[in-house]
């Protein structure tokens, strides 16, 4: 999916030459991912489908992203002394695609690549609440478990989604990573959202102050990326 989003359109061949897989595992691939409405084909050609597209900001590459939160992760970083993250909504989960490392010897990360519940962790949530409704509502119906004790779930789940779009910041505790704390905004372009950034730290380290000053950090850091998005776009 990822380098469906990145080519924008793309042929079933040259997937499965870029991938280096068999083309019929490619197009098994392409059959189940077009059933749920992830891709969709159109004149020979596969494109992200319905529930990944979210108006223009859809159109940014993950390379784009990647490249250009680089910088920008690097000083959250230094200025907050955790890890920062860009995290992007893949379907149904939320993808960790990039971060920078707290110089810390005991620091909280991410696995680069991996994918994680789209309702757990403060990144996650983030990219949920500005979801389309249809993912939402499909995340919503799942009935899922918390996955910790901090991690909502139904009505709290919902309404604390609502918070999140109505204040663009989220909030962990211990969810992912025990004893972890994250902040996380969002990051849009046009109309859509293209990812978010976070912060992530040990409880231990990272009390209300930290979280404040953390908050306001990843606020003036989206903002930055955005920019840089918009300038690439023109």
């Amino acid at each position: 999916m990822l380098v469906v989003a990145d080519r924008g359109a793309i042929r079933a061949d040259d997937l499965a030459t870029l991938l280096d897989m068999p083309p019929s595992t490619v197009y098994r691939y392409l059959r189940t991912l077009t059933e749920f409405g992830f891709v969709d084909r159109h004149d020979g050609r596969y494109r992200l489908g319905p529930k990944l597209v979210i108006g223009s900001g859809s159109h940014v590459t993950s390379d784009l992203l990647i490249r250009l939160a680089g910088p920008v992760l690097r000083m959250l970083a230094e200025s907050a002394g955790e890890t920062a993250v860009v995290m992007r909504r893949v379907g149904l989960a939320a993808m960790c695609l990039h971060q920078h490392e707290s110089r810390h010897g005991i620091r909280v990360a991410l696995e680069p690549g991996a994918t994680y519940p789209l309702h757990a962790g403060a990144g996650s949530r983030v990219l949920l609440s500005f979801a389309p409704s249809e993912i939402v509502e499909e995340i919503l119906e799942q009935g899922l478990e918390a996955l910790t004790p901090t991690t909502p779930s139904g009505t709290p789940l919902r309404k604390g989604l609502d918070e999140i779009k109505r204040s663009g910041i989220a909030i962990s505790e211990g969810e992912l990573i025990d004893g972890s704390v994250s902040v996380a905004v969002p990051v849009f372009r046009g109309d859509g959202i293209v990812g978010a950034l976070a912060l992530l730290g040990p409880y231990a380290r990272c009390g209300a102050e930290w979280r404040d000053r953390a908050a306001s950090a990843l606020e003036h850091a989206a903002r930055s990326l955005t920019a840089e998005l918009d300038a690439e776009r023109s």
